[in-house]
């Protein structure tokens, strides 16, 4: 079977993705304005900044959902999300 592709279902179909990467990147820039706000309460209570066991837990849940590109992503993801304070 073949399936025709019209250039105004590949400019909507890209449309939809640049809504989602906006979508996506936003969450990004929401996740590290909550974690500034974690970490600043762990260090004044004095805690680490980072708790390595909650980024285990967060590694563990995108590697089960999405495989080793998961990990990969959970750990830019924890990168971006450090020392943002």
């Amino acid at each position: 079977m073949t399936v025709t592709v019209t250039t105004a279902d590949k400019t909507g179909a890209r449309k939809r993705i640049d809504a989602l990467d906006d979508r996506i990147i936003g969450l990004i820039q929401e996740r590290m304005a909550v974690s500034a706000v974690i970490q600043e309460a762990r260090i004044t209570s004095g805690g680490r900044r980072v708790n390595l066991s909650r980024e285990m837990e967060v590694l563990g849940r995108y590697s089960d959902a999405l495989g080793k590109p998961g990990t990969a992503l959970a750990m830019t993801l924890l990168e971006l999300c450090r020392g943002r304070i």
